[in-house]
């Protein structure tokens, strides 16, 4: 690649311009904040993410959108899933329509019921050709990937063309992408899984055991093929790494911050006592409104969905929650 340019420098956006950037691809990261631009451009460090991570000399940042795509033949939105939206319009008068273009946004929007691709896709309707977008998504903490742990994840796109562009350029020795051709499927699991992780946080919060946890993650994967079924998504894509995989690390990781969030929660902490805290977003917050809207919309039982919405919104304590799920109608295991 000529450049690729980074739309955000939040935690992934700078882990993977260090990835790219150490591939010898000149590397343009955006960011809103002085401070992170000036740091990037100074010393090689994002000084608000990433703080241990030196990027490479091939990376530079800047405040102007316009300078960033400049002869860009692939744009990266690092951004919450809740902001693409805005994101992308602000974007798309600096876009020639010729570039490949790649997600790393894991939710639903909210009332739209969109995923990240779609979104972008109706963003730039038009312009840029729904053949050039696609996703990269999988079990992929920044944490881990800006210190070359290694890491794999998968490439999904509305085309396989882009879809193996998207591969070759973001394969290294550490970091292993594997082909997928379920988009819509790939796109639900990296969703669904951060909702999980806040149910998984917590059952550890609440110091509820490692039983819980197994079946709240396996109860958690059915829901996933539940809104896979209806939307189309192939089954098999929930056992691979951007379903089951994202779900693993997600709800079991140090990192994550949507575990943060409901082990918090388990705690006793409130939600808005939690999030004033924390300098990152946790995606399966609202994430857990848009899946609530979409099952009731649908007529689609995601139970743990639910339970967690109503922890979150509503105000219902942990432990009637659990108790609701564990008394719910007896039923046989496996019923999609």
């Amino acid at each position: 690649m000529e450049k690729i340019s980074i739309i955000g420098a939040g935690s992934f956006g700078t882990a993977l311009a260090g990835l790219l950037g150490g591939k010898g691809d000149p590397v343009t990261i955006w960011a809103r904040e002085k401070e992170v631009v000036e740091g990037i451009n100074s010393s090689g460090y994002n000084p608000s993410y990433l703080t241990n991570v030196r990027l490479p000399e091939t990376v530079s940042a800047s405040f102007s959108i316009e300078n960033t795509l400049k002869n860009s033949e692939m744009v990266l939105y690092a951004t919450p899933s809740h902001a693409l939206r805005e994101v992308a319009k602000n974007t798309r008068p600096y876009l020639s329509g010729n570039e490949f273009i790649v997600s790393v946004a894991k939710g639903i929007e909210e009332n739209t019921l969109l995923t990240p691709s779609q979104i972008l896709a109706e963003v730039l309707e038009g312009f840029v050709l729904e053949d050039l977008i696609g996703v990269l998504t999988g079990p992929s903490h920044a944490e881990e990937v800006g210190l070359k742990k290694p890491t794999t994840v998968v490439a999904s796109a509305y085309s396989k063309r882009a879809a193996r562009v998207i591969q070759e350029t973001f394969s290294t020795t550490m970091f292993r992408v594997y082909l997928n051709h379920d988009i819509i499927g790939a796109e639900i699991g990296g969703a669904l899984k951060n909702i999980m992780a806040i149910a998984a946080g917590i059952v550890d919060g609440a110091e509820l055991g490692d039983n819980a946890k197994a079946a709240l993650m396996t109860r958690g994967l059915h829901e996933m093929k539940r809104m896979g079924s209806r939307l189309g998504a192939s089954q098999d894509t929930f056992s691979g790494l951007t379903g089951m995989g994202d779900l693993i690390v997600t709800c079991t990781s140090q990192h994550s911050r949507n575990r943060y969030v409901g082990y918090n929660i388990g705690k006793g902490k409130s939600l808005q006592e939690i999030t004033e805290n924390m300098s990152m977003v946790a995606e399966g917050v609202k994430t857990a409104k848009s899946v609530t809207q979409w099952s009731k919309k649908n007529n689609v039982e995601m139970p743990i969905t639910h339970a967690v919405y109503s922890v979150l919104f509503e105000n219902v304590d942990p432990q009637d929650a659990l108790r609701q799920l564990m008394t719910r109608n007896l039923k046989e295991e496996i019923m999609i």
